[in-house]
Parts: structure tokens; sequence; C-alpha cells
């Protein structure tokens, strides 16, 4: 009873709260409508103002309002509830359906965003962000303009339909500018991502074309330019089925191969179709019973209705130069299917853009006794790297420089002194090697008959004299380069070789070393420690630059368009100068014609130039000290040759650059070149050759002169062969070829090809020469006659001004004043007559 009581009570109370109370029973007036004449609106008009404020909301939601998403609809609990898909049915009855259904169905970005906690293949795998995915991609191809207002895909379609292709390529970039959301669920959910791509690009071709799927049944989006470019050793269990780029070159693939896409079977039985069966790229999918009569079969696959798609499957490896020292190069399988086969071969480098996954390899778990799987890379897109992309890369401010530079009146000499900074003297090697890096221009008329425009060096020579370094260097600064050891590298490993397949068993060619340097430089070191047989095999490659194979059932033909620098050692170890080239070097006459220069490096005892080549050394270690980097130490232009310290030399980087936009947009013509004096000087140098036996001079030194004036054209970017290249071309082929000759021959050759020889030298250098020379024969004068080397050598100023007059120098003043004269410890006694020498 005193339950009911309080309740009663506590009901009186409530009803006071309701009570009128005038001092705070007033309104806002703001947004309050005080009209009085305000009536009830009857159902009809009322349903009418919700229609039109229905209408209302739907446009301004089409023309960018808050739209469905944003707040809270009870359709978003369940987007397939029976009236929602009625209400399309309705429309789709009336025509209304194509709007009408972007316009139910569509999602807000932030929506779009907004996982919901699912992870990014769940989430686009569900229906409504796929078809939200679907609409952006379709209006982004539809819509995309590039800075100058063009439709970029319009013209990308056009030009795929007018070759008849399935691939068309889309710039991440692109997409990340336009579409943030698609470019972030790419690379974590590529398969299902590239899927929906593929349906809504092959919409939008069928719009343009609507007869194309007679020729193409699908189209293939390819992803290029994704911004993250990783290395092949580099690729982990985290990358694993995303979409990845990466780099390497081919080394082996296989045939294309039809592979099973759809699959229909017969059963032998009752002959009923069974089928489609999807093939996914791992297992294969087999009936397991025939649903008429119910049999196990057998059952055959029906050819006329399965269909098929192209198949290969190809090793990339790391490309030679980004390998760590003391590594092995990596390499991982990439398949390509579709219209992706066949378009690379072994030797390509290449940039891939594909998906990362793993393939189940029942071979593996054997041999490490726990399950493991096999990973490959599913192809997307594939860039051939060729030097266009490498020059594509240098941007305005590197092509003034460029230019600029070219303009510079001594440029020519500025690369040569460039040239290996870090090493002393040697500027016939360096002169050798700075044409070789520019190249000739290779000439194939009609296709028939190939001519090469690779200039190949030989550097033959004392030990301790760089050699190796050489190489080295021009393995750093040549845009593609594959170093090699002649003691290590075997005839297939230089060139290719043929192998069974480990798991398809069939046989595959793979790529040697100068097929992967195709269009660069290989560098042979040890070249005299290769078995004569591995060096035969090289003939081919460095004459006609390719490499033919005839091998178990494979008759087939590899570029090999490189340049061959080799390094080698004479027979005993040093260079005897009593003997000609051949007998000093074991080396066949067919691969030492082969060679365009020949560089002789002799050790000789010079005690000035020994002392200059000390301080260079001990200068260098100072400065490149690791605890002297900061500075504060002499620099090395004391100690830098004469010869090479008068011109500022190039920046590493911007002569790599020089080189690289050079050997991409200057081809240099031979209309305004000197015939007469190239067939005069090959003339001379047959006679001599054959007097002396040193090195046989062939037709193919015609072939080395005219691709040197070539390559000291490019190096100046001129667009013609002038008389200062070919002179430049003939005073390096005569270096080269004197100085194969024995001792005693070589000073009278001097003398017959002089003035050939002095081209591009100033008088100071070869006054040096001269002097030098009488310097060598005084202290050889001594050593016969006291027995040994004095302090002091004494010349008197007639024998060099007899000399120097035999090449046409009659001043001799600016010399003895000269930088160069002082430089190498001579001085001028005037009232003796004498010119000394202090050692």
């Amino acid at each position: 009873m005193v339950g009911i009581l309080e309740a009663i009570r506590a009901a009186v109370d409530l009803d006071t709260d309701y009570r009128a109370i005038p001092e705070l029973d007033r309104y806002e007036v703001e947004g309050l409508d005080e009209e009085d004449d305000l009536s009830e609106l009857s159902p009809g008009a009322r349903a009418a103002a919700e229609a039109a404020l229905d209408m209302r909301d739907r446009e301004e939601g089409l023309r960018g309002r808050m739209r469905r998403g944003l707040l809270y609809d009870s359709e978003d609990e369940d987007e397939d509830r029976p009236a929602r898909k009625r209400r399309l049915a309705e429309r789709a009855a009336e025509g209304a359906g194509g709007e009408g259904e972007d316009e139910e169905m569509i999602e807000s970005i932030e929506n779009l965003e907004d996982m919901k906690g699912h992870t990014v293949r769940e989430w686009v795998s569900m229906a409504a962000p796929r078809l939200e995915i679907y609409h952006r991609f379709k209006n982004f191809l539809r819509t995309h303009v590039d800075e100058h207002g063009h439709n970029v895909f319009k013209e990308k379609i056009s030009d795929m339909c007018k070759e008849n292709k399935e691939s068309l390529v889309v710039n991440y970039e692109d997409l990340a500018a336009r579409e943030h959301v698609l470019a972030y669920f790419l690379p974590e959910a590529p398969t299902e991502m590239l899927k929906i791509f593929d349906e809504a690009a092959k919409e939008v071709v069928l719009a343009m074309y609507p007869k194309y799927d007679r020729i193409a049944h699908e189209i293939h989006v390819r992803i290029c330019n994704l911004p993250l470019v990783e290395e092949l050793r580099s690729l982990r269990q985290l990358h694993l089925d995303q979409l990845i780029r990466t780099s390497g070159v081919v080394t082996s693939c296989t045939g294309v191969l039809p592979q099973l896409g759809m699959v229909k079977y017969n059963c032998n039985k009752c002959n009923f179709i069974l089928g489609p069966f999807f093939q996914s790229q791992n297992q294969e999918v087999k009936p397991g019973s025939c649903p008429e009569c119910q049999s196990l079969g057998p059952f055959e696959i029906n050819m006329e209705q399965t269909v098929y798609q192209n198949y290969q499957r190809l090793t990339i490896q790391e490309s030679p130069g980004k390998v760590a020292a003391g590594r092995l190069p990596r390499s991982k399988d990439a398949i390509l299917l579709a219209d992706l086969v066949d378009s690379c071969k072994p030797g390509d480098e290449i940039e891939l853009t594909g998906i990362y996954s793993n393939n189940y390899d029942g071979s593996l778990n054997m041999a490490n006794g726990f399950p493991v799987f096999a990973t490959v890379i599913m192809a997307n897109h594939i860039s051939r790297k060729d030097e266009g992309v490498a020059v594509a890369e240098l941007t305005d401010e590197d092509v003034k420089a460029i230019v600029a530079l070219s303009k510079d009146e001594r440029v020519g000499e500025r690369i040569f002194a460039s040239i290996a900074p870090s090493i002393y003297g040697h500027e016939d090697i360096k002169r050798a090697l700075a044409l070789a890096l520019f190249g000739g221009e290779p000439k194939n008329p009609g296709g028939k008959h190939k001519v090469r425009g690779d200039i190949n060096v030989l550097l033959c020579g004392d030990p301790g004299t760089a050699k190796s370094q050489f190489l080295k260097y021009i393995e750093k600064v040549a845009s593609r380069a594959v170093f090699t050891t002649g003691q290590g590298a075997s005839a297939v490993g230089l060139t290719a070789y043929v192998q069974r397949h480990p798991v398809t068993r069939e046989w595959t060619l793979e790529a040697g070393a100068l097929v992967l340097a195709d269009r660069g430089v290989c560098m042979i070191d040890e070249f005299d420690k290769m078995n004569d047989q591995d060096r035969t095999s090289i003939h081919e490659a460095m004459e006609q630059q390719s490499i033919s194979i005839s091998k178990a059932g494979i008759v087939t033909s590899l570029q090999a368009r490189c340049t061959v620098l080799a390094a080698a050692n004479p027979i005993g170890g040093r260079y005897d100068p009593s003997l000609t080239f051949s007998d000093n070097v074991d080396l066949t006459e067919p691969i030492v014609s082969r060679f365009d220069i020949l560089c002789v490096v002799r050790d000789t005892v010079d005690p000035v130039q020994d002392e200059l080549l000390a301080r260079f050394v001990v200068g260098s270690h100072i400065k490149h000290h690791p605890s002297n980097r900061e500075g504060g130490v002499a620099s090395l232009e004391e100690v830098v040759l004469p010869n090479s310290s008068d011109v500022p030399p190039i920046p590493q980087e911007l002569l790599r650059k020089y080189i690289m936009y050079s050997k991409e947009r200057v081809r240099p013509k031979l209309n305004q070149m000197d015939q007469d004096k190239v067939a005069r000087i090959y003339s001379d140098l047959r006679k001599e050759s054959m007097a002396t036996g040193s090195i046989p001079i062939t037709v193919r030194h015609i072939e080395s002169m005219i691709r040197m004036a070539e390559a000291h054209a490019r190096m100046h970017l001129r667009d013609y062969v002038v008389e200062d290249d070919v002179n430049m071309a003939i005073r390096v082929m005569l270096e080269s070829f004197i100085d194969t000759q024995k001792f005693s021959v070589m000073r009278s050759m001097r003398k017959t090809f002089a003035r050939y020889l002095a081209f591009r030298r100033d008088n100071n250098e070869l006054l040096l020469f001269v002097l030098k020379q009488l310097v060598s024969e005084q202290v050889a004068y001594q050593r016969n006659r006291y027995g040994a080397q004095q302090d002091t050598i004494e010349i008197p100023v007639k024998d060099l001004v007899d000399k120097a007059r035999q090449i046409n120098i009659h001043n001799l003043s600016a010399f003895y004043d000269s930088e160069v004269f002082r430089f190498n410890k001579f001085s001028h006694d005037i009232k003796k007559k004498l010119i000394l020498q202090q050692f």
C-alpha cells in the first residue's frame, strides 16, 4: 500500500513539470516563422512537398553536396535488401537504369577510404566498394586531361586499337594525382584492383569502338612509373601479393606456351560437355563426376571450346653494375601472359612491374625438409631500358651544361684530362679510352652488310702500370658495363650457353658477359690468361658484334654490340722493347687485328718522372684519407702532370652525362672527310708493317681510323667529321702502331711520321719530348763511360736547336720561360749555352 501511495505522489510531481511559467516560456525570434496563417497540409500536399525535397536533395547530391554515406541511412546496413533491388528493377524497366543506378549505388570518397575494419583485399572484393572503384576508374579514363587540355586516354585507346593491341598503359603518377584512393588500394590488392580496372577499361574501349571485342576479348591495364623501385635482392615476405617494380637483365626465357584459361571437358560416356572450369596459376581444376550420367570419367578436354592464353616464363638477374662486391647476383622468375610474351629477349635490361606472388613447389620442400614456397613475379608491365631512357632522365639544366661545355674550344683536351684523374700520366691510354667511351657510328646499309661502330682497346705492358685501374674506372663511368677476368671466364661465360631448364626440362638459352653488355662496355682483365679456345669464341663478337649459337637443336644469333676493353701482360711479365709486339704478347694475329687501338705501357726509369709520380701517389693518399676529408690539405693540382694540369678537368658526374647525351643525340656524318689523307697513311702503314713485322695492318685499320674520327667529332657534339677529327684519328693510330715497334725502329718511324704525330701538340710539349730524348742519350753515354750517372746532365743548346728545326720550331725563348721547362727541373745557362737538368 505504501508503494502505491509513493507512485501516486511521484505522478503528481511529474505533472508539475508541465505547468505554465511565463518567464521561461519564451522562444528565440531568429529562425522562427511567426506567420499566423499556418494550416495543416493535406496528405497529398505533404507527399508532393516531400517528393520536391527528395528531388532537390538528389540533384544537390549529384553536384557534390553531402552524398549517401556521410549520415546514417538504414539502407547502409543491408545493401541488398529486396526493396532496393525492386526499385532498381523498376528503373531499369522504365529505361532510366544508367544514371539512377550510379546515383543509388555510388559511395562517397570518405566512405571508400573508411574500410570499416576490413583489410584492403577484403574491402575491394565487396560489391559496393568494387562498383565505386569501377565507376571512378571509368570516369578517370574518360575525363583525364594533360596540361595542354588533351584527353590522354582517348588518344592512347585510339593508338592501341590502330595496332590491334590489348594493353592500355596507365601512368601511376596520373592516377595518384586524380584518384588517390585507387592509387592507395592498387599496390595493396593488385590482383583484385587490376581485374576491376580491366573491366572498366574494356567498357570505355567498347564505348569508343563497339566491335573491338572481335579483335581483343580482353583489355589489360598496365601500370607504369610505380614510384618505389625494389632491388631483386631486397624482395621479402613483406612484398608478397603486392605490386612491385624492379629491374634486371633477362638471362633466359622459355618459348611461348598455351596456358589453359577456361577449360571444358567432354564426358566420354554420354558426350555431355562439362564446365567451364577456370584454371588458377597454381593447380589444375578437374571435374569429379558427370552431372548428366553421374559417371566418374574418363573426361577429355574439349579442344574447340577451351580458352587458352599465351604464357612465357623468363628469368631476370640483377644488373651487373648493381651487385655488391663478393656477392652472387640474385635472380627471379617472372611469368608473362597475354600480349606481354616476347616483349624482351635474353640480354635485354628491363624494368618490370608486376605482382610478387608465391607458388607451391614440392621439390623445395624435399630439399629443405619443411614447407617452402617458390616466389614468382606475375608481370603487369615491361619497359626495356635502352639508352633513350637514360637520356630522358637528363634535366634541362643538365642539357644546358652539356651544350655550354661543348662550346669550349679545348673540350677535347679537357675530356682527355678528366679520364681517370686519380692515375698519373698515361695520356695516350686516356685518349684511347675517351674515344672508346664515345664510340663511332655503326653502319648497316639495307640490313645486309653491318659495320660496327664500337672501338676496341687493348692495354698491354708492364705490371704496376694501372691497367686494371683504368678498366675499373671505365666500369664506374660507363652507363652499362660488365667486368670479367680472363682467368675466371670461360668461352660460354663470355658468349652464351644452352642448358636444360631444371623444371620444364626444355633447352633454354642463357646470356653471357658480352650479351649482357649489349650497347655498353665489356672489360676483360688478364686477357692473356685465357685459353686459346675461349679467346677464339669472342672473334665473332668483336667484329660482327653478334654471337651465333648452334647447340642442342637451338640455332640462333644474339646481339653483342659492345666495346671490348682488354688488359694483358706480356710473355714473362715484362715488356721487352727490343722485340716487336707480336713477339712480346701471346696473342694470335686475328685477335690483335680486331683491336682498333693498342696501348703499350712501359715502366721506364726516369728520375724526374719517378719523383713526380711518387709525390702524386703520396699526395693522393693524404688528400683522400678519411680523416682529411674536410680539407686543409695541399691540393693535388701541384703534382699533376704539366700537360694535364693546364686545362681544368670536368666533374665526373657531368662527364658521365656528357657521354650519355652525345652517344644518343649526335650522329656525325662523313661528307667532308679528307679521303686522300686516310688512303695515303694506310698505304704508308702497310709498307712499314711489312718491313718491320710488328703487327699486321689490315683493312680493319681504315675502319678504325674512321671510327676514331667519328668519336672525336661526337666528343665535340659535331654533326660532321672535319679535318681536325681525321688528324686526331691518324695521330692515335700512328702512336698505337709506333708503340708496337722495336726500340731501334721506333725513332726512325717517329721521324717519318713526325708531321702527323705533331697534331694538337703545342710546341712546348714537342720540345720537351725532344729534350728528354737528348737527356736519355746523355745518361746512357755517362753510364757506359763512367759506370754511373752524374747528378747534373748538360745538354748543348745547339743540339736542341737542330732537333727543333727538324719539326719546324725556330724560336725557343718561350720554351725556356715556360712552366713545363722549370717543372721538369731544367735550367738554361745563357753564358755557357747549356741546358742543365738537376737530379
